[in-house]
């Protein structure tokens, strides 16, 4: 009779466990993605009036390579960007990276190499102490990556 009560418990236990195994993988995965939403969200910038989203849509058709042809739009993100660094702070544009990435995630895998070129220019303007002062999680760490690989080459 022990044999059988063993069974049954052992077998009640089965889905229960698939279940609460399955749970322990996607419940971080799905908390992960919801914290990074939500950081996504935050205006960095600190400017209340910087609501606005800077796409790479927003510039007119004159904007081209010095050779005639438009640019990329990714290019045209970057290049606004950097102006809104000197004129602004690298936390507005890291913010309006960030959106732009948002609004159109074609984007998304230039992400790096922008914020990278960000960090570079922030240095330049800044210096590396101040630079760094700026650093967001937009693309992971890549402003940062920026900023020191300015500072240190």
């Amino acid at each position: 009779m022990k044999h059988s009560t063993y069974q049954q418990t052992r077998r009640g236990r089965g889905p229960a466990r698939r279940i609460g195994r399955s749970l322990a993988l996607v419940l971080p995965v799905v908390l992960v993605l919801s914290g990074t939403l939500a950081v996504t969200r935050v205006n960095w910038s600190g400017d209340p009036s910087s609501a606005s989203v800077l796409t790479a849509s927003d510039a007119t058709v004159s904007d081209s390579k010095p050779g005639g042809a438009p640019l990329a739009p990714q290019d045209l993100l970057r290049e606004q960007l950097l102006t809104e660094l000197q004129e602004k702070n690298p936390g507005i544009a890291l913010t309006h990276l960030q959106e732009a990435v948002n609004e159109r995630p074609s984007l998304a895998r230039h992400c790096v190499s922008i914020a990278r070129a960000l960090g570079r220019a922030a240095v330049r303007v800044y210096g590396p102490t101040r630079a760094q002062s700026y650093a967001r999680p937009v693309c992971d760490t890549s402003f940062a990556t920026g900023v020191a690989a300015a500072h240190s080459g």
